[in-house]
Parts: structure tokens; C-alpha cells; sequence
């Protein structure tokens, strides 16, 4: 692959049927580019966790996706209400998502611990009040 493909999916918030349409759109185009199934799964996993936390959390925002040779790069942003404590978000278990999400089947708090997981890096940035971006790569 000599050239870079890049992808761009709005998220809407608090959209919960639509969640998971950009994950299932980037699982079937890298499968379509031959990418390994390891890859895809990582991939797909990383980008619907971030995608359940930008409508739970933020309010939406945009994923965009860069595959090039030897790496998928994954840019979540959003302009939610920031991450005040990334330690703590960091943690297995630990979620703020309201009550009624929770009802609804998310909001477990495995989220960024999911994304870090199944990348080979993630970087957070975050400001309180203005948003947060997480910026995740895939090697192959």
C-alpha cells in the first residue's frame, strides 16, 4: 500500500441505535483491503469502545481512520465535558455513565481500558469543558 486511505464518521451523541455503524463500516472495508483478522479484530474492538464512550459521555463528535503501510491510526474527538481524572478512566470497572445508560446495557468502564488493550499505542488529550481526543494505532 503506497498511498494512505482515510475515513471520517460522525458520531452522533446520545444516539444509541446507531452505535457501532462507523466500527462495522472500518471492520468491513479492512477486510475488503486484505488487512489480517488480528488487525480487523483490534481495529473494530478499539473503534467501537471509543465510539459507545462519545455517545455515553460526549455528546458525539468525529472518528476518522488513516490506513497506511504497516498501520491503521484511529482519531476520536469530541468537545464533551473532558476527562477529569484519566487514571481513574483508565481503571477496569470505573464509569460515570448516568444510571439509565447503564440500564441500556453500557457504561461497564471497560472502554479506554478496551482501547489501550487491543492497540499498540493511545494517547489521550483532554481538557475539561472543551473535549477530549484519543489518538490510537494498530501496527500490521
Amino acid at each position: 500500500m503506497s498511498d494512505s486511505l482515510e475515513f471520517k464518521y460522525q458520531i452522533d451523541g446520545e444516539d444509541f441505535a446507531r452505535v457501532g455503524h462507523a466500527s462495522t463500516d472500518v471492520k468491513k472495508k479492512l477486510k475488503m483491503m486484505g488487512l489480517p483478522p488480528d488487525v480487523i479484530r483490534r481495529v473494530s474492538i478499539a473503534i467501537y469502545e471509543g465510539e459507545i464512550n462519545m455517545v455515553i459521555h460526549a455528546y458525539g463528535g468525529e472518528i476518522t481512520v488513516t490506513i497506511s503501510e504497516g498501520d491503521v491510526k484511529m482519531v476520536l474527538a469530541d468537545k464533551g465535558p473532558g476527562i477529569p481524572d484519566i487514571e481513574k478512566a483508565m481503571t477496569a470497572g470505573y464509569s460515570t455513565a448516568s444510571e439509565s445508560v447503564r440500564n441500556l446495557g453500557f457504561g461497564a468502564g471497560m472502554g479506554l481500558p478496551n482501547m489501550k488493550k487491543y492497540t499498540d499505542s493511545i494517547e489521550i488529550e483532554t481538557e475539561l469543558g472543551v473535549g477530549t481526543t484519543v489518538t490510537m494505532h494498530v501496527k500490521f
